[in-house]
């Protein structure tokens, strides 16, 4: 039986790798390449648990009398860790692509400053 990859797992799994001491500019670029397209999905996957979440929230304010009562409910359901969860997920994608960018310029300018003083 074919094991289903989740955005979670795509996402687990660049990570870990961009975190490695070895990661080639090649394979940095590329997995920078896959967390971006990822958050396209990610942003789908946002739109649709915040709307549930919402529509959860509205049921809970008309099944308690005080707002901040409703809220707090809300916040204790499964609709909200959805949509935390896809959130978070976001943020951590946004920020492993940072470091990815981050990684590929600081291995540019090594290569410029390397070509430079060799006169290439």
């Amino acid at each position: 039986m074919k094991k289903t990859i989740t955005i979670r797992d795509m996402i687990e799994e660049i990570r870990v790798e961009s975190g490695t001491e070895n990661l080639q500019p090649p394979r940095g670029a590329n997995l920078l390449r896959t967390v971006t397209s990822l958050l396209g999905n990610l942003n789908a996957r946002i739109r649709e648990t915040d709307m549930t979440y919402k529509k959860k929230l509205l049921q809970c304010f008309s099944q308690e009398k005080k707002a901040n009562r409703a809220k707090i409910i809300a916040e204790t359901t499964q609709e909200y860790m959805d949509m935390r969860d896809a959130r978070d997920l976001k943020e951590l994608a946004i920020e492993i692509s940072r470091s990815l960018k981050y990684f590929l310029r600081c291995w540019e300018e090594e290569l410029k400053a390397s070509q430079t003083k060799y006169g290439n």
